[in-house]
């Protein structure tokens, strides 16, 4: 989960994060200076609905912004934990009793953090440092879906966001009729069908449950149109022209700036993906034929081996040469090692303590989603969560004995560590640098699983040799470089929806020519309006910020590549593990206690020495399988 506090995306690096529930009413505000002129009423009214702030214009000054920034954070810590463990009980026991208590906790919280933000713009005039400015703008930005300064509308945008994240985490497809791999009658849930189609190679079925996951999202699309059109009004009471330019305008730049750095570190990694995509589709057409996978053109979405088909390393043995062995199988190794899944967890946070991190609380221990129960639904997708802004950490997973899900822990772990090496911060810096930062962490660390970091851990036994080399980048490739213009495509996707360039008429139409142009993929059956093809990808529904992950891509090979300088390795970048290192463990944890309280070119600049992007380290990591690509390619008709 994000900073609950003030992203009410329930999904992904927590801010709060989120446990289970005390209902607590807003912390009575502090008495602000006698003579700044304002005053901050944090009390509740019968209806429960928070009070609202007045400030008078007359006392719009430097102390006053001050005294108000001091109360807001206050108020805003004391009811994102509340919103926070309302949302830990929808996310882990799905019923309409968690989803109606946590509604009512976001709508109490968007209609406080509405408040705050439209009595920080009042401020927008007067003359600031730039600290007070900064947190001023992040008070104002913080909200993924503003209500507008309207308590029905509030009440309404928390009950959608509760209603399709209650759709999703149901969501279940019961197949028609028996195939060799699924029963007739028996009704699968996403975890079930994401296995199902990493280790089937069955066309029929992965096609069949394809279509069949799409079917638990036409349902979300009105509530999802409506969803827009109150976020966009309450953008607009914030001085923003839409969703689209309040989104954009998170990352210390203009909002069109961002867009375009964003275009131009894909336009600098696009041949590799462009090679990659030409090889995979040859390798599907020698395994399937071209009834099933044509030789040119776009590649069928359902083969790929994922069900949004963002990452591609299950089909690893079959875009692999005959003579190309991989190093090492990873999910073997954990299913050979006999550890749990709260093992695998243990085997995360020794990383992180490998290198200065304090070990995880007790809490942490009693109070996380290690599994999926038997007796109930939940949101099986991973995330990260920080309830109280302090010490009260967790993770919520359905954890599988498989690499990927080890890699995904470590993930989920940077979070956490992050979340806790900040939260000595004021409460609007308990946050990453930037949103990217927050999702780079813990890949970055996952890049150091590599067979020299196995061997210490006792998972393998030898290193292997630089001639299983191309075979590992082949994997990563297949997840890291065919992951990119995924991640670029769906926030793309939403800034056309947010701005009116796409009508809620052209919803399915406008996600498939992203994903036909960006991809280079196409849906394995045609899809229509009647379909909402977006919403049956978690982050849609989840509301949360996309372009984090494709920012994250960039920056955790920047990070890696700093940090394995910082520990002394020579080296290729994709042999270094950092892991017990002093050096490379001080240089990181200095820049993430910094937590939002710079500019994230500030926090790049510590860490790397660089103030921007930079997608050459990605380009230097794989140059390896580059070569390999541009040899392999000879004579194909590359592109789509």
């Amino acid at each position: 989960m994000k900073k609950l506090a003030l992203v009410i995306a329930v999904a992904a690096v927590a801010v709060a994060g989120c446990d289970s529930g005390n209902d607590k009413p807003a912390a009575q505000a502090p008495a602000p200076s006698s003579n700044a002129e304002v005053s901050y009423a944090a009390d509740t009214n019968d209806a429960g609905t928070v009070a609202r702030a007045e400030t008078s214009n007359d006392a719009l000054d430097a102390e006053a912004a001050k005294a108000f920034l001091d109360s807001a954070q206050e108020r805003l810590e004391t009811m994102s934990e509340e919103v926070s463990h309302a949302s830990w009980l929808a996310s882990t026991y799905i019923n309409v009793d968690s989803q109606f208590t946590e509604a009512l906790a976001v709508e109490r919280y968007t209609a406080l953090a509405v408040e705050l933000a439209q009595e920080a713009a009042k401020f927008d005039d007067v003359d600031l440092d730039p600290e007070t400015r900064r947190m001023l703008t992040m008070l104002k930005q913080g909200l993924v879906f503003p209500a507008p300064n309207d308590p029905e509308l509030t009440a309404e945008l928390a009950q959608i966001g509760s209603k399709m994240q209650g759709m999703y985490g149901a969501g279940k497809y019961c197949p028609e009729q028996k195939t060799k791999d699924a029963e007739k009658g028996k009704c699968y849930t996403l975890t079930e069908m994401g296995q199902m189609m990493a280790n089937s190679r069955d066309p029929k079925l992965l096609k069949d449950l394809w279509v069949g996951w799409r079917k638990v999202s036409p349902p979300m699309k009105p509530l999802y149109e409506r969803q827009v059109e109150i976020g966009n009004a309450g953008a607009k009471e914030l001085g923003y022209d839409n969703l689209s330019v309040m989104w954009r305008s998170k990352y210390d730049m203009p909002a069109d700036a961002f867009a375009a750095d964003m275009d131009n570190q894909w336009n600098k990694v696009k041949p590799l993906y462009e090679a990659l995509h030409c090889h995979v589709r040859a390798r599907l057409n020698e395994h399937y034929g071209d009834d099933v996978a044509p030789a040119t053109g776009k590649i069928p979405a359902h083969l790929l081996g994922n069900m949004w088909a963002q990452e591609w390393g299950n089909i690893y043995d079959i875009v692999k040469d005959d003579d190309m062995e991989a190093p090492y199988d990873l999910t073997q190794l954990v299913v050979d090692s006999g550890m749990s899944e709260q093992d695998m967890v243990k085997v995360g946070e020794k990383f992180f303590t490998s290198l200065g991190f304090k070990p995880l609380p007790e809490t942490f221990w009693e109070r996380s989603q290690f599994v999926q129960p038997r007796d109930r639904d939940v949101v099986c997708h991973a995330s990260a969560w920080n309830l109280d802004g302090k010490d009260d950490i967790r993770i919520k997973m359905c954890i599988n004995k498989t690499g990927e899900d080890l890699i995904t822990v470590h993930h989920e772990l940077g979070h956490n560590f992050y979340q806790r090496i900040y939260n000595h911060q004021p409460f609007l810096y308990k946050e990453g640098a930037n949103d990217g930062f927050h999702e780079a962490v813990g890949d970055t660390i996952a890049l150091s699983i590599t067979p020299k970091y196995l061997k210490e851990i006792g998972l393998m036994e030898e290193i292997p040799g630089a001639d299983k080399d191309l075979g590992y980048l082949m994997q990563q490739a297949l997840d890291k470089i065919a992951f990119l213009p995924f991640g670029l495509l769906v926030d793309k996707w939403r800034w056309q929806v947010f701005n009116g360039e796409v009508p809620p008429g052209d919803y399915n139409k406008a996600w498939w020519k992203l994903r036909e142009e960006y991809q280079g993929i196409q849906a394995p059956v045609a899809r229509s309006e009647a379909n909402f093809d977006p919403g049956a990808k978690y982050h849609i529904p989840g509301n949360t910020p996309y372009a984090r992950y494709f920012l994250a891509r960039i920056q955790q090979f920047q990070f890696h590549r700093a940090l394995c300088e910082a520990a002394g390795e020579t080296g290729p970048l994709h042999r270094c593990s950092i892991f017990k290192n002093d050096a490379a463990g001080k240089k990181l944890r200095n820049m993430l206690a910094m937590g939002a309280s710079k500019p994230w070119p500030d926090a790049m600049e510590a860490l790397t020495g660089q103030r921007e992007l930079d997608a050459s380290a990605i380009v230097d990591y794989f140059e390896p399988l580059m070569v390999y690509l541009q040899e392999q390619n000879k004579g194909r008709d590359c592109g789509w």
